[in-house]
């Protein structure tokens, strides 16, 4: 049981750390006959006429995803669409009216505040946009600030919050107060509060818009650096379209309290599926989304089984009139590449399969998500052609210099075909 007797419910999803069901907050008077009656409403309604008509305001309406472990969660969307509201929900801050919020398969909307105050000190953090440090503290406190609410020793406590701001890039500055420093500062001051409780999920609320263009992006560069060192599910919500399409793994689009379009940066700007999203981005630069996976060459031709033999990696190098070639394993893993000139170095046993020292282990590879505008950058490191991988480090597809100078130069046509597909 959980608040006022509440049943508790788990969900058994693996891989997923937060799932919205069918969310919805209203603001006003008897905001559950609102929900009951939405079908009788034009559902493009403004959230100011449906104020005039009901005395109501729709935060969030029937919001219903999931977010995976790992993932960078961006809600976007203009002031007032309800992206703050929808975060609020997330850790409770607002009650839902109706639905459930699931934290790694526990419904929170049905534990008690007690239990609620233990997910907050442990589970989740919280970045906002005001930096809300506390002004008599030192840095060193404010970032320590949520250890003591948990009770941890003083030296422990300490310890942990030298170590945040010197990942966060303030060593040496533990003694100041937040008056002393600048926006940009300070908002690095919030951050490393909210990682030093080590919580799992950090909820980031426009932690970035109160900083001037210069130093945002700087910030921004700093946190994509450092969350592939600290590992965390974060939801961050922004009403910036570039900062989102910067930071996301999947985006949510946000309309009067409603999802429009939820997915990858890619899938945002080249299939935009209402008229709203196709609006924010129409003056993007389409070519800044085609992605390796859109212009790949299957990969069967440049890549072997790790158990042939050099004399038969080489006769197939020879009739596929090739420089290199990639070793991989029997599940298609990249075990290395293979340079002709080596394999017929009298130090290769052609009645074998390559050794290590005949496997080049320093090769160009990119991610199915990795941009085209970024591809010239690593084909330039080698010549070897680029090994497109998967998370599990599979060859995916291959991008061969020339294929990669065609596509630049078919990019118009290529930019309609990924809009059109």
């Amino acid at each position: 049981m959980g608040k006022e007797g509440v049943v508790r419910i788990f969900i058994n999803e693996p891989n997923v750390r937060i799932a919205c069901r069918n969310l919805w907050k209203v603001f006003g008077a008897d905001p559950e006959k609102i929900i009951r009656d939405f079908d009788d409403y034009d559902p493009s309604i403004s959230k100011t006429e449906l104020l005039k008509k009901t005395g109501c305001v729709i935060g969030v309406r029937d919001a219903d995803f999931t977010i995976n472990e790992g993932e960078i969660f961006v809600v976007m969307g203009l002031s007032g669409s309800g992206k703050s509201t929808l975060l609020r929900l997330i850790n409770r801050l607002h009650e839902p009216t109706q639905g459930r919020v699931f934290i790694d398969g526990e419904d929170i909307t049905a534990v008690s505040q007690n239990e609620l105050r233990e997910i907050r000190r442990k589970k989740t953090g919280m970045v906002f946009q005001s930096f809300a440090l506390l002004p008599h503290r030192r840095v060193i406190d404010n970032v320590e600030f949520g250890l003591d609410i948990q009770g941890v020793e003083k030296s422990k406590r300490r310890r942990k919050a030298r170590e945040m701001l010197e990942l966060v890039g303030l060593k040496g500055w533990e003694r100041s107060y937040p008056r002393e420093l600048s926006g940009g500062m300070k908002q690095r001051v919030g951050l490393a509060r909210a990682l030093a409780v080590d919580p799992e999920i950090l909820l980031m609320d426009e932690a970035f818009s109160a900083l001037d263009p210069l130093i945002r992006r700087q910030m921004q560069n700093e946190f994509i650096n450092l969350i592939r060192i600290v590992n965390k599910t974060i939801v961050f919500v922004t009403h910036d379209l570039q900062e989102a399409l910067r930071l996301a793994d999947r985006i949510a689009i946000m309309k009067f309290g409603a999802i429009v379009q939820m997915g990858t940066p890619e899938e945002i700007v080249l299939h935009p599926e209402t008229d709203y999203v196709a609006e924010f981005v129409k003056d993007l630069p389409k070519m800044k989304f085609i992605t390796a996976h859109s212009i790949m060459l299957e990969p069967d031709r440049w890549i072997v089984d790790e158990r042939k033999t050099v004399s038969s990696i080489v006769k197939r190098m020879d009739d596929r009139n090739l420089w290199y070639m990639f070793v991989v394993d029997g599940s298609g893993r990249i075990k290395g590449a293979v340079n002709y000139r080596d394999l017929t170095d009298v130090h290769a046993d052609p009645d074998k399969p390559p050794r290590n020292g005949d496997l080049i282990d320093s090769y160009p590879t990119a991610s199915l998500k990795t941009f085209m505008e970024e591809l010239p950058g690593i084909a330039a490191k080698k010549r070897i052609p680029i090994a497109v991988l998967d998370d599990e480090r599979r060859v995916k597809g291959i991008i061969t210099r020339e294929h990669l100078l065609d596509a630049i130069s078919r990019k118009e046509e290529l930019e309609q075909k990924e809009i059109h597909e």
